[in-house]
């Protein structure tokens, strides 16, 4: 599906700053004036928005603070450390560009629900929930409390507490899914996408019981089933991906392939972070993995995910269905999760594994994830919510959350900074 760089129903231009708000767009069309037929070029918009409006960093945040990348410089450590400042660039374009897509996300909820229920309403209504669940979910799981914005307002919003932020979330997905249905490809979201998305959020907060069995549904209603690398990363259509960005190069400024590959490389790269020897050596040779999520270019370890490189875009994957088979093998537990675990290795070439305690199920689990799902902006976050991160990344105890970008602080006096910051 092909998503234009341009929007014909007009929402403001935004930024979290203040001092750069937009409030009066040009070539726009009043809310108030919008039809049903305006409806797709709302929908296009805001896919636009969502998909660029997060720099490419935003994309691969957790694996730069996840201790499965570094620079071509540094330790991984080290990146940790110099990401996560509030003067850090990564830090404060991801807050600002997830606060810019839901100004456009909240923009679409305003006037779809101004509108009479429809196919293509409820659609793009449901999409909109979807979203705003969706960039929320980056929020609450990066910064903890942050501004909760049901309708967009100019007003210097106060933090909303970690346990409200995941209430709207649930919400939204709730709605998204009394909304959506099927969706002609998984370049589009559907009510399998937003379920895909609340088995995460529901394993992110310890509800278990709740995340197994969505999981589960996703496994088990014939419509997926797992697939091999070489079709997930080099845009074949597969049987594995439940939602993702179509990221085509003339709509998209999210080029995380120039970022992985060496100049060397034939599609080159600007090689700003590599794979550590430590994560090259955790895939063994039988692993069907191994050959697209890592490769050596030129005596250099590169990430192999993303083949572009520098003059192309490749999908950004939200959900597949390996990941719905590590959610429910660890919202199982070992006793009852152990067989979805293996399942997936046995299916990616690797032999089972019988851990003898609960524990050692987990460590398991994410050492699984660290393989699945390299470069897919998930193991910061796992390491958080396992409790491991402080012992894996040598982290601090104040790393556990990134910091408030300074320019936020500076032109939101009701924002308070994260403790050791």
């Amino acid at each position: 599906m092909k998503r234009i760089l341009f929007l014909l129903i007009a929402t403001s231009v935004f930024s979290s700053c203040q001092d750069k708000l937009d409030i009066y767009p040009h070539s726009a069309v009043a809310p108030e004036s919008i039809t049903e037929k305006d409806l797709p070029a709302l929908e296009t918009g805001m896919y636009n928005k969502v998909q660029n409006a997060p720099p490419t960093e935003s994309w691969i945040l957790n694996d730069l603070i996840g201790g499965t990348l570094q620079s071509s410089t540094s330790t991984p450590l080290d990146l940790i450390n110099n990401t996560l400042s509030p003067l850090s660039g990564s830090v404060s374009g991801s807050w600002n560009g997830y606060f810019s897509a839901l100004y456009q996300v909240n923009n679409v909820l305003k006037i779809t629900s101004n509108l009479s229920p429809s196919t293509i309403r409820n659609r793009v209504k449901g999409e909109a929930h979807y979203f705003r669940a969706l960039m929320y979910y980056y929020l609450v799981t990066r910064w903890g409390a942050v501004p909760l914005l049901r309708e967009n307002t100019l007003d210097g919003v106060p933090r909303s507490s970690v346990g409200e932020v995941w209430g709207l979330i649930e919400e939204d997905l709730d709605n998204a899914i009394s909304l959506l249905g099927t969706s002609t490809n998984y370049y589009y979201v559907s009510k399998d996408a937003a379920t895909a998305l609340k088995a995460r959020v529901k394993l992110t907060q310890n509800k278990m019981s709740e995340a197994a069995p969505l999981a589960e549904s996703l496994i088990t209603n014939g419509k997926y089933s797992l697939d091999g690398f070489e079709k997930i990363f080099r845009k074949i259509q597969n049987t594995e991906v439940i939602f993702a960005f179509v990221n085509n190069t003339e709509e998209s400024s999210i080029a995380i392939s120039n970022l992985f590959y060496t100049y060397a490389h034939t599609n080159k790269g600007s090689y700003l972070y590599r794979p550590p020897q430590a994560v090259m050596n955790m895939y063994s040779s039988d692993d069907k993995r191994k050959a697209i999520s890592v490769d050596v270019v030129a005596g250099n370890n590169v990430i192999n995910k993303y083949p572009s490189g520098q003059g192309g875009r490749d999908p950004v994957i939200i959900s597949r269905l390996a990941e719905m088979y590590l959610i429910s093998a660890e919202a199982k537990g070992r006793s009852a999760g152990l067989s979805r675990l293996n399942e997936l290795r046995a299916f990616r070439g690797l032999t089972p594994v019988f851990p003898a305690t609960d524990a050692e199920f987990i460590d398991a689990i994410i050492n699984e994830r660290r393989l699945e799902l390299l470069a897919e902006n998930f193991m910061y976050v796992d390491l958080i919510r396992t409790g491991r991160a402080k012992s894996v990344l040598g982290i601090l105890d104040y790393q556990l959350l990134l910091p408030i970008p300074n320019t936020e602080l500076r032109v939101n006096t009701n924002l308070t900074q994260n403790p050791g910051y």
